[in-house]
């Protein structure tokens, strides 16, 4: 909190400012996080969330963005570490109170269709048909946005949306139609930023899944040369990278187990949605344990901002990188 208080004086954004600013976006950032909750899960601290770390947020993202051409702001986090959420409430302070354009979409919205993940599993490793992994993205898609999004005679955009509860693309009648170019594009995603290891460190079995699965390591050598290449160049294009840094993985699962309780509650009357049991939870994340674990060790030496959470999902403290 010190640290915070700190830079807020640094960048002459004073008390009286930020408490400005929260009354005007209060309204609609408590609506939102009320849409987000159920009876058994309520948001804790929200109010001190808001104003102590996103307001101060959305100064630092509003003195770097400039209208000429969109800023593109990586928010990156394990799952269930609350990356929609927050990513959600920094474009309502963003555009309620800095009155930027700003569009939000995960990089989840890219992935593979279910019919085109069925193609990469029978080509390369049956893994692949798992959503999550680098190589289960539409990467050409990605960097034709990421493109597209910086021509100085913008052209309206189609881009995709996922349905994870029926694990494939919404129909083209529910995409993101982007009319205007933004002045802030914020690019979320539980891999976004993430970077390839080693050749040591990769033959190296980190669970069960891929000693029984990946014995030949072919999967693991797959994603990691996507990891290498096409998303590297993608990654690069970020202009910061702010990092939702939970303790450890198995906290990651606790977090996700919660987060599919919600989905389930949500769809529970639809019997035709791929909602998962507590078992497919664990095996799912193991196909994300070996890259979450990377970014543990390493996103925090190259992030631009870093959000530690507590163990009860609140961001504890910030760390701000000169950048």
């Amino acid at each position: 909190m010190a640290k915070i208080i700190q830079w807020i004086k640094k960048n002459k954004i004073s008390m009286k400012l930020t408490a400005e600013c929260f009354n005007k976006v209060k309204k609609d950032c408590l609506k939102f996080i009320k849409s987000q909750e159920t009876k058994a899960d309520k948001f804790k601290n929200k109010e001190k969330m808001i104003k102590s770390f996103l307001i101060p947020l959305c100064f630092w993202i509003s003195k770097k963005a400039e209208k000429k051409r969109p800023y593109f702001v990586g928010l990156a986090g394990g799952q269930g570490t609350g990356k929609t959420t927050i990513s959600s409430l920094i474009r309502i302070i963003l555009t309620k109170y800095f009155k930027l354009n700003v569009f939000r979409i995960s990089i989840d919205d890219f992935y593979k269709t279910r019919k085109e993940r069925i193609n990469l599993s029978k080509r390369v490793h049956p893994m692949l048909l798992t959503r999550g992994v680098p190589g289960t993205h539409d990467i050409n898609m990605m960097l034709n946005f990421f493109k597209k999004s910086k021509i100085k005679k913008f052209k309206r955009l189609k881009l995709p949306t996922f349905n994870k509860a029926i694990d494939d693309r919404f129909n083209k009648k529910k995409w993101y139609e982007l009319k205007n170019k933004p002045d802030v594009i914020i690019f979320e995603g539980w891999c976004v930023g993430a970077k390839s290891e080693n050749s040591i460190t990769l033959k190296r079995t980190i669970n069960s899944m891929e000693k029984l699965e990946d014995q030949q390591q072919i999967w693991r050598k797959y994603v990691n040369q996507q990891l290498k290449t096409k998303y590297k160049n993608l990654y690069s294009q970020l202009n910061c990278l702010i990092y939702l840094k939970a303790k450890n993985f198995s906290l990651l699962q606790k977090w996700r187990l919660k987060q599919e309780r919600k989905l389930w509650l949500k769809s529970k009357k639809n019997s035709k949605l791929k909602i998962m049991n507590r078992g497919d939870i664990i095996n799912f994340m193991q196909t994300y344990q070996r890259i979450t674990q990377n970014m543990f060790k390493n996103m925090p030496k190259y992030a631009s901002i870093i959000f530690n959470l507590n163990s009860n999902h609140q961001i504890k403290s910030a760390i701000y990188k000169n950048k």
